[in-house]
């Protein structure tokens, strides 16, 4: 990875309005034009627009429409690719869509995998069936969901040709403060075991179930140093990581080479 540049991401930890667009686009987009440098990531949280919500009906829309349409808006006038979580509708059924929002207009998505029954997610929402991996710069990111994270075999990094299957692992959140333990332990565990960066990006305050979320969102070092760390407060930070760094530890300690094959059903 000598040749591939560094990549800088702002990650923007924010209480949402719930379930009010106009608010949250109006919030969000004040909290992007304050970065006040150039990045190549910005990243929201799950649901960003609603916050995380089984109104589904009411709060869906379908690809190409307002969600998309202000995330390419964002991406083009920063430069930087941006992406978060909506509630989308396609015919009959509702995804929890992670989309990535690219400043030449393209826009791909991930739908969330591992949907939260605790909180009914899976009686509303339909599963996501297709790992992703996306590029910038040279880097390759793995797009993941909140409750995706507890599940180490989906984003499990695998040897590939040139190299591994990603650098970065990604994840969006409705984190609640009660098991705000478990996200900080599995997100360290993520890069440790998948020898990549690991990101978190969490949301903070109350939604308008009562549940109580506490940030945490945090960036790890493949070597599981935490890079960068909010509490429960409203912060964009910003982290850059090396790929220099990545490859070199890679190479001293090819973890990856022993690792056992798994085959996703």
């Amino acid at each position: 990875m000598d040749t591939i540049p560094n990549l800088k991401i702002a990650l923007i930890q924010t209480d949402l309005y719930w379930q009010d667009k106009t608010a949250n686009y109006g919030m969000l987009e004040e909290k992007i034009w304050e970065i006040g440098e150039e990045v190549d990531l910005i990243v929201l949280p799950e649901m960003f627009n609603t916050g995380f919500t089984m109104e589904v009906k009411s709060m869906s829309e379908p690809m190409n429409f307002n969600a998309c349409k202000w995330l390419k808006q964002m991406a083009a006038q920063t430069g930087a690719v941006v992406t978060g979580s909506v509630v989308i509708r396609e015919g009959d059924r509702f995804y929890n869509r992670m989309l990535w929002a690219s400043p030449d207009g393209e826009i791909a998505f991930y739908d969330k995998r591992h949907l939260f029954r605790m909180a009914n997610e899976d009686e509303h929402y339909s599963m996501g069936v297709e790992r992703k991996v996306f590029q910038i710069k040279g880097w390759k990111i793995l797009p993941q969901v909140c409750y995706d994270l507890r599940f180490p075999v989906w984003s499990r990094n695998s040897p590939v040709q040139g190299g591994m299957e990603y650098d970065v692992c990604i994840y969006i959140a409705s984190w609640p403060k009660p098991r705000i333990k478990a996200w900080d332990i599995l997100l360290q565990a993520r890069a440790v075991e998948n020898l990549a960066y690991a990101i978190g990006v969490n949301r903070v305050g109350e939604d308008g179930n009562g549940v109580p979320y506490s940030g945490h969102t945090s960036a790890y070092s493949f070597k599981g140093d935490q890079l960068v760390f909010a509490e429960d407060q409203e912060l964009t930070m910003i982290v850059e990581l090396n790929a220099d760094e990545l490859g070199s530890f890679r190479q001293k300690f090819p973890a990856w080479k022993d690792s056992d094959r798994f085959k996703i059903g």
